[in-house]
């Protein structure tokens, strides 16, 4: 009998029960692949997070991340929630980088309780069209073209994710994706479904530097139907790369939220820098402890 040791975390969270919860697994040495699947599974949450000794030299730790169906090589809750485990587990660093399938992802926790991550794109962000007409992907989700602020489209600074602006937070709040449509969702470069569908809430020239966002993410399940992530990090990421290919001025802040209609309001802490470094933060909060044994 092998016994492993997991911890649950809030990401993103304001509130003990807010926030996007996460599994971390402290040391999933001697999980294997399989293994680890299965146990994101089990606990079927967005996510799961495996700890393991780094093999990248400058790295503190390695994170692999599983949904319950695939493992992603970057996501954004994992990476805060992961580097919150990693530092109560090695002694109190707030700074330092972690290891992940897309490379080595710069932490840092500052002195409000802010976790932040820095994105790992490198160079010019990565970006398609969307392969449907704007008409179709709002109708995908409910809504009418004309509540589209710009074309949908594919950004990636990390993970790929569609992108689809719209003029106001009610059109956010409205959206319903439609299962019916779902044979003509077009998929991800890895295969998966989901659109972020976000709004400012304010006009930049009331507050240029800093901007409040309103935001949803929405995803096809395996069973046909849709969930609904409360936040997610890597589209918040890609949020700020599709600032930069719109052109807009840098420096900029922004603060995201999310989760609301779900009862799990999550709060994002999104900066592009002057230099084009894209920086998502938010806090952790530590709920729980426990152990798994595997046979």
């Amino acid at each position: 009998m092998r016994n492993y040791t997991f911890r649950l975390v809030n990401v993103f969270a304001e509130s003990q029960f807010g926030g996007n919860p996460l599994c971390v697994f402290e040391q999933a040495d001697g999980l294997t692949d399989t293994e680890m699947q299965l146990l994101a599974r089990q606990f079927n949450l967005s996510e799961t997070s495996f700890i393991m000794p780094p093999e990248q030299i400058g790295a503190s730790a390695r994170m692999r991340i599983f949904t319950p169906d695939m493992e992603m090589a970057f996501a954004g809750h994992p990476s805060l929630g992961t580097a919150h485990v990693v530092r109560q587990l090695q002694g109190g660093d707030t700074q330092f980088d972690l290891e992940c399938k897309a490379g080595l992802i710069p932490m840092m926790l500052d002195q409000q309780g802010i976790w932040t991550l820095v994105a790992p794109h490198r160079g010019a962000v990565q970006t398609r069209p969307c392969e449907l007409s704007p008409a179709q992907v709002a109708g995908m989700l409910g809504l009418q073209e004309v509540d589209l602020l710009s074309e949908p489209v594919w950004v990636n600074t990390g993970s790929e994710q569609l992108l689809v602006p719209v003029k106001s937070a009610a059109a956010v709040a409205r959206a319903r994706p439609d299962s019916a449509q779902l044979a003509i969702w077009p998929p991800s470069r890895v295969g998966r479904r989901m659109a972020y569908v976000f709004a400012f809430d304010e006009p930049a020239e009331l507050n240029p530097e800093t901007r409040q966002v309103t935001a949803r993410y929405v995803f096809a399940r395996q069973d046909g139907g849709f969930g609904e992530d409360p936040g997610t990090g890597s589209a918040c990421a890609n949020l700020g790369g599709w600032w930069i290919k719109q052109e807009q001025g840098v420096p900029v802040r922004m603060v995201v939220n999310q989760g609301v209609l779900m009862g799990r309001p999550c709060r994002l802490y999104l900066e592009v820098t002057k230099d084009q470094a894209i920086r998502v933060g938010g806090r952790v909060r530590e709920i729980a402890q426990g152990q798994v044994q595997i046979e």
